[in-house]
């Protein structure tokens, strides 16, 4: 080791390997990372505010279940073929469409505030997130060498969650600022739909770093139709360890995440800045989270970060779920945000460098078919629980799950170990 770097202090060490690391990202990861500070802000908003704008409009929380029910079941059975258009039109086709069907959702969202509306949206919007979905994790792949591969994931997800938190603050406050200057108040659905109307506006514009991306079109030889099935029938083993207990965890998020702001509301009776405050603290911790993660999986393993901080973020859990204190359940849902979606992006590149270059669009929608199904059918039943018996039915689910999903992680790849696929380097 350089005697001048040796003598430096390891936190300062770190952060210097850390920036030399994102230093060496390439031009078209830079261009996404512009889209992701943007959209990350404007989701911000929108998640926290969603649930409140439907209840404005009279709708109870098994409805909101259904729409989120309806956009994680459009974005499953949508993945397979979102995969092969991603090919058909190439990654930044398929970013930039996945954008403009996120802003159209939106918008329609916040001018057409039927019931009919709003699932007809959520179905563009499921679309949208599922070609994003396909889409993100073979993009990355293809515009990162090995070195900088982790920490363009994490980096990805961490500016997001970052981003998202000065959204939740600001959608906190947006309600409150726009009924003072329409005098209405701040919790009527003209407030609540100006917000998300505001939130459609900026999910347009995060669509302009996007266009000035340079991307190849994917060879015709790698776009066969029946290609996903051809290589799960090739490779079943593998894909059902991947895929497996991120299905499991995603059954389980899906009982609970979608509902923390009205958690917070019914059971904490927070006002909605508190609670966009909340959300921002919570968003900033998830970031701050998933960008100490690579050096921890240089460290001590891709893997071995998964099963330990997953397992970590449980007993978190239970306390947020069932503590009546407030501060107790601010600070577990901090923490418990933090441990376990650090491990997110780590696992992500884990699973793309454990499969061949021809199959990584395949398993992302296989990936994204996993999480979404969870998303798709869990929140409905949460949605009745929820009405008929409160919290503490769906925070169980949720427990019980991630425990198994961690098990699982543990089984399929820490005791029984795998190698990765040497991936070719990325153009610049």
């Amino acid at each position: 080791m350089n005697p001048k770097i040796s003598n430096v202090p390891r936190p300062f060490r770190i952060l210097n390997e850390y920036g030399s690391h994102v230093r060496a990202f390439k031009p078209n990861a830079r261009l996404y990372l512009f889209n992701v500070i943007i959209t990350g802000a404007v989701m911000g908003v929108f998640r926290l505010i969603f649930n409140f704008y439907a209840l404005s409009l009279g709708f109870d929380e098994s409805v909101l279940g259904n729409l989120i029910t309806t956009s994680s079941f459009v974005a499953l059975l949508a993945a397979l073929p979102m995969g092969y258009l991603a090919d058909m039109i190439g990654r930044k086709g398929s970013l930039i469409l996945s954008g403009v069907l996120l802003s159209i959702s939106i918008l329609a969202m916040a001018l057409w505030q039927t019931e009919t509306s709003l699932y007809a949206m959520n179905v563009v919007s499921g679309i949208a997130q599922s070609l994003a979905g396909v889409t993100m994790s073979p993009f990355l792949m293809e515009n990162s060498d090995e070195k900088e591969r982790t920490y363009l994931f994490s980096f990805g997800q961490g500016l997001q969650m970052t981003m998202a938190s000065v959204g939740s603050w600001l959608g906190g406050y947006l309600p409150t600022w726009i009924g003072q200057a329409q005098n209405v108040s701040a919790t009527s659905s003209v407030a609540y739909g100006n917000s998300v109307l505001i939130s459609g506006i900026g999910a347009a514009l995060a669509i302009l770093p996007l266009i000035f991306i340079k991307s190849p079109q994917i060879a015709r030889s790698q776009r066969a139709v029946f290609a996903p099935f051809q290589y799960a029938a090739k490779n079943p083993g593998l894909l059902t360890k991947l895929v497996l207990p991120m299905l499991i965890t995603s059954i389980g998020a899906g009982l609970i995440m979608p509902f923390m702001n009205v958690f917070f509301r019914v059971v904490h009776n927070q006002p909605d800045p508190v609670i966009g405050t909340l959300f921002a603290w919570g968003s900033l911790a998830m970031g701050i989270g998933l960008l100490i993660a690579p050096p921890l999986a240089d460290r001590f393993g891709k893997i071995q970060v998964v099963v330990i901080t997953q397992a970590l973020s449980i007993p978190f859990l239970i306390l947020l779920g069932f503590s009546p204190i407030f501060w107790v359940g601010a600070a577990t849902y901090y923490i418990r945000l933090a441990l376990m979606n650090m491990s997110s992006p780590v696992y992500q590149t884990f699973v793309m460098e454990h499969v061949e270059p021809s199959g990584r669009a395949t398993v992302a929608s296989l990936t994204s078919m996993a999480w979404n199904f969870g998303w798709a059918f869990s929140p409905t039943i949460s949605g009745w629980l929820q009405v008929q018996y409160g919290f503490a039915p769906a925070f169980i689910g949720t427990i019980t799950l991630y425990t198994i999903s961690v098990l699982m992680y543990w089984s399929f790849f820490w005791r029984g170990k795998v190698e990765p696929i040497p991936a070719p380097a990325a153009a610049d």
